[in-house]
């Protein structure tokens, strides 16, 4: 087989392992419901640090 051929084959396993990496994040993000999306917004903006301190002006 001739290094052409392995470099395109290589470069098509790699983008098909791509499209099954985004698949799978995609169904992943998908599966959650709204309400399940709020509350961790909502916990996420909890923990987050306010103030001007956090803003790291100098």
């Amino acid at each position: 087989m001739r290094w052409w051929k392995v470099m395109g084959l290589a470069g098509f396993v790699g983008v098909a392992a791509t499209g099954v990496v985004i698949a799978r994040a995609e169904r992943r993000r998908r599966a959650y419901t709204p309400d399940q999306i709020r509350e961790r917004l909502h916990a996420r903006l909890d923990e987050a640090p306010t103030g001007p301190a956090a803003q790291g002006d100098s």
